[in-house]
């Protein structure tokens, strides 16, 4: 089948998957002010989508196999009636209980696009399945790749073309034109095929009636669910140990789409070339999968990504190389659905249960290992007249040999030498090439470069149970009894220090020193609002900042997250029991949380919520600042901290200034390792500037005005970071 109905086809599956894939950033955009943004967000988010998909592939198996006009008939009147939904808008959910979000967050995305995105997801099976029913058509799987294609380009159009030009009420209403746009190309590709018979009924009995064995299913299973779960892991392991950078989190995403292009497609030469170097790239990059003090390198966050994605075509052209005829095409994409279903599931619900870190990133890699489509090197066994147990003793020798290479790798990476740790890397990777052909060895193999790499840090910082995981993110107490002090990492981010010598144990620490802008502002609040003053705090941390407390003031502190509040309870760190003990700790997301305070509660308000690098955005939107400004006194301070290493905030803040009627003032204050403190940038902003100029007075120290503002101001309606992204530090420049 040639013209105009092949060209229909592809038109229809490309814009089905096209908005598809534009939705998820769209309505994920929209929940930010609600959800903040912590990894497990995207990924309980992802789950719903998976969910939905697999929802839609039953559907489009269970009516294959009746006659195209009535499938057509009920697949447009399903579209109609989904399109009731529209435009897309916020599901009105209440709050979640505390410990429950896992469950409410895929709640809120399921209710708000459920309906459209059930649909929609069945747009890629019905559409080959409807094209397979003309038997002059040929195989119907490449137009997967296509439809794949289409997926790719909704996910990065949102960040490029449509979140910068419009806000999210447009955004929605251009949704809603693609999806009438949708409709009625379904219906054409109904017309063109209105007469024609189930694809069931287009081919011979022995190909309709092709046996799939549970062996088969259970491996289309593993191969769909392995890359699904990885992309997930490789997401939260990349927001966490690696390099928290926002933009991240839909990178992993996109290329596990596009893996699916180069698999599907049988003549593919990249992508036959991908699937011959992935076991070199697993056991390359793979070995850094149990590196959990990463410190963010970005070379490290490259390396995970390209594993990914020659990994994810690898696996899925194995898949597409064990596909049935098309007689059995929606049977497949069923199964294929549940598997990337399961993986999400596994990795988005069970591994932040039942693990502290994110193990399941190392587990899904060496699922991936044992996976992979296995060829001997060069045939290098056979040449040298290698058979049965001629074979194993060498496969045998290899893993001891990597074992013994990975357990000297292990010191070296401990002093920190890195040249030894790369010659020792690539020993062991070409061990692992040897001995592809018997998959237990390499798996074997994988383990003990990851075990020599960093594995065994992380897995016995596990054991002796200084980490915890939540909903929120991975923490980690460390004690350095040389160093006399105790931290608190977010990631491989650092979220709080305390001394240990009881001398020197409420002396503030890393971003709050006596010299940071938060510092000297604490220090001015008598002086600003008398001895009574009401202070805020948003994002607990490990309470440093309770150390600035004096005698008859309020502090309220607000945290999102329950396991931080936890450490300071515990005793884990004590400035709050020390310097603040009868503070209001408040959990819950701090914008809601602040909205049913009564306005001018605080003399002060602090906002330092940022989770590593990636910024809250729904806290440092036009509406965010105007609840800020509403709950200070007329003669309040508001300090805004904007450490950041991948976006430069003054411009956006100056503007935030400037909307909510404030004067703006920023202190950059210098690192001092030998008193642990971090360099920090705060912004101090008031209504009153006899109250700001109080605080740029309060020391001798220099405070500078802001940049000039951004054009835009970020609103809940309209944002976008790209405009603001320091590229040298993002690149590694």
């Amino acid at each position: 089948m040639k013209g105009p109905a092949r060209i229909l086809f592809v038109a229809a599956i490309l814009t089905g998957s096209f908005l598809l894939f534009l939705v998820q950033p769209l309505v994920a955009r929209m929940a930010l002010p609600q959800l903040g943004g912590a990894p497990a967000v995207w990924n309980s988010a992802m789950l719903v989508y998976q969910a939905l998909l697999l929802g839609g592939y039953a559907y489009a198996h269970a009516i294959s196999r009746m006659p195209i006009r009535r499938q057509a008939i009920v697949h447009i009147a399903l579209i109609a009636i989904a399109a009731l939904t529209l435009p897309i808008a916020l599901a009105d959910l209440p709050p979640p209980a505390e410990g429950l979000e896992f469950l409410w967050v895929p709640l809120l995305f399921a209710a708000t696009i459920g309906p459209v995105f059930f649909v929609v997801s069945a747009q890629a099976p019905l559409m080959q399945n409807w094209f397979a029913a003309d038997e002059r058509a040929g195989d119907p799987y490449w137009l997967y790749a296509a439809s794949n294609v289409g997926s790719f380009a909704g996910l990065i159009a949102y960040p490029i073309l449509l979140e910068p030009y419009l806000p999210l009420a447009d955004q929605s209403l251009a949704w809603s034109a693609g999806y009438a746009l949708l409709i009625v190309l379904v219906a054409c590709v109904a017309a063109a095929r209105w007469r024609a018979l189930p694809v069931t009924e287009t081919f011979t009995e022995g190909e309709a009636q092709e046996r799939i064995g549970w062996k088969r299913i259970a491996l289309w299973l593993a191969l769909a669910a392995v890359p699904s779960g990885l992309m997930l892991s490789t997401t939260t392991h990349l927001t966490t140990d690696i390099v928290a950078m926002p933009l991240l989190w839909v990178i992993p995403l996109g290329l596990y789409l596009l893996s699916f292009t180069f698999a599907f497609s049988e003549r593919s030469a990249l992508g036959f070339a991908l699937v011959r170097s992935a076991p070199l790239v697993l056991l390359l990059a793979g070995s850094l999968a149990m590196v959990s003090q990463g410190g963010g390198h970005f070379s490290g966050a490259i390396a995970s990504v390209v594993m990914l994605f020659v990994v994810a075509v690898a696996l899925h052209r194995r898949l597409y190389e064990n596909r049935p005829g098309p007689a059995r095409l929606t049977l497949f994409y069923l199964v294929m659905s549940a598997g990337g279903a399961l993986g999400g599931l596994l990795t988005a619900l069970v591994a932040p249960v039942v693990f502290d870190w994110v193990w399941e990133h190392p587990l899904l890699v060496l699922a991936a290992a044992a996976l992979l489509p296995q060829q001997q090197l060069f045939g290098w066994m056979d040449r040298l007249g290698l058979q049965g147990p001629s074979r194993r003793i060498t496969w045998l020798c290899l893993v001891l040999a990597a074992m013994l290479l990975a357990a000297l790798m292990n010191g070296f990476v401990a002093d920190g030498d890195d040249a030894p740790v790369l010659l020792l890397t690539l020993a062991i990777a070409v061990c692992g090439m040897l001995a592809l052909g018997n998959r237990a060895a390499l798996v074997a193999i994988l383990l003990a470069m990851m075990l020599g790499r960093g594995g065994y840090d992380t897995l016995q910082t596990s054991l002796d149970g200084s980490r915890e995981r939540s909903f929120f993110g991975i923490y980690t107490i460390r004690d350095n009894p040389i160093a006399a002090e105790r931290t608190l990492t977010h990631g491989t981010t650092l979220h709080g220090l305390q001394h240990t010598d009881p001398q020197r144990r409420n002396e503030p620490t890393t971003y709050y020193g006596r010299d940071s802008g938060v510092g000297i502002a604490l220090n001015a609040v008598p002086a600003i609002a008398g001895d009574g003053a009401s202070v805020g705090v948003v994002g607990l941390g490990v309470g440093t900042l309770a150390c600035y407390r004096k005698p008859g003031q309020e502090w309220t502190f607000f945290e999102i997250d329950p396991a931080v509040v936890e450490y300071s309870r515990e005793g884990s760190f004590t400035y709050i029991r020390d310097c603040a003990p009868d503070a209001d700790i408040l959990v819950g997301d701090a914008r809601v949380v602040l909205e049913d305070l009564p306005d001018g509660s605080f003399d002060m308000l602090v906002v330092d919520a940022f989770s590593s690098d990636a910024i809250p955005l729904h806290l440092m939107t036009a509406e965010a600042f105007a609840v800020y400004r509403a709950k200070l006194a007329p003669d309040g301070v508001l300090l805004a901290h904007i450490s950041n290493r991948y976006l430069d905030l003054e411009p956006m803040v100056a503007a935030l200034a400037r909307e909510t009627g404030m004067r703006a003032a920023i202190r950059k204050a210098p690192q001092d390792r030998l008193r642990g403190i971090s360099a920090s940038y705060w912004v101090a902003l008031s209504a009153d500037p006899a109250s700001l100029q109080q605080v740029i007075d309060a020391r001798d120290l220099e405070w500078t005005d802001l940049p000039a503002p951004a054009k835009t101001v970020w609103t809940d309606d309209f944002a976008s970071i790209l405009p603001y992204l320091e590229w040298d530090n993002v690149l590694g420049l």
